[in-house]
């Protein structure tokens, strides 16, 4: 029987055959560029030398100037659907529970909250792109300087989004649209909508052993204007990451994803 496979540009495929017709998943697919991040001649393009160099790796300074937390500024307002999440949460967490704990039950942490775990992100900066792997879940980001966002009818979502990078003098501006908007939070109870947009700004400080970075956050799905914060990651040359993964059934035993405390 001849059947032949047509996909589409990111998730599904049609199989057809003698009037047999299915669905059935497919790999997930970066939309094509002209020239990868990593071809060559596209790395040999003339490009301005960069402020600074980011590769190294970094561990987040959590601190009462750094927390790790995303917490809502003074005055937030939430939108009527993030209310109930919210409200929820604040509920579970006065009877000892937690609430929608997906990190524990190994979702991705996503964009932002993958930039302040306490696990460390080796940096590699080429001209085209900075590549980020968190030790946490082994979570990739990449960061490329040689495109515009992706065309939103064909690009592929993730927890972490698609980021954009250029420089402005001595700072690097990181613009982060397209997220999966289901199992990601900003915050505990503060959900992260597929509208969700972050810009960072970067700077590099205390001779180049610091990272400072201030986070702008809009999501007109769950809050209203803008969240700002500045945290804080220190280089650390004496670390290296490891391969990590995580299996909920490893998890068991953590207070935070046992069914009875995690609140769905």
């Amino acid at each position: 029987m001849t059947r032949l496979l047509v996909c589409g540009a990111t998730v599904w495929c049609l199989l057809i055959g003698q009037g047999v017709e299915a669905q059935a998943p497919a790999a997930q697919a970066v939309p094509a560029t002209p020239q990868g991040a990593l071809a060559p001649a596209n790395l040999a393009k003339p490009r301005a030398r960069p402020p600074f160099d980011v590769t190294g790796v970094w561990l987040h300074a959590n601190s009462p100037t750094s927390p790790f937390r995303f917490a809502p500024p003074p005055g937030f307002k939430l939108t009527p659907q993030a209310q109930v999440h919210f409200d929820a949460a604040r509920k579970a967490q006065a009877e000892g529970g937690v609430y929608r704990d997906d990190i524990g039950q190994c979702w991705p942490a996503g964009l932002p909250v993958i930039m302040t775990r306490v696990w460390p992100i080796a940096m590699m900066q080429y001209p085209t792109a900075i590549y980020m792997v968190s030790e946490f879940m082994n979570s990739l980001r990449v960061v490329y300087f040689d495109r515009p966002h992706s065309d939103p009818d064909v690009v592929v979502r993730t927890h972490n989004g698609e980021s954009i990078g250029r420089w402005e003098g001595d700072t690097l501006v990181i613009d982060t649209q397209f997220f999966i908007g289901h199992h990601h939070w900003i915050d505990s109870g503060i959900p992260a909508s597929d509208a969700m947009h972050v810009v960072e700004r970067i700077k590099m400080v205390n001779e180049g052993k610091t990272l400072e970075i201030e986070y702008g956050i809009r999501d007109p799905k769950s809050f209203e204007g803008e969240w700002k914060w500045t945290k804080r990651w220190n280089r650390v040359d004496d670390r290296d990451i490891a391969e990590v993964s995580c299996y909920p059934d490893l998890n068991d035993h953590m207070p935070s994803t046992r069914s009875k405390e995690n609140v769905r």
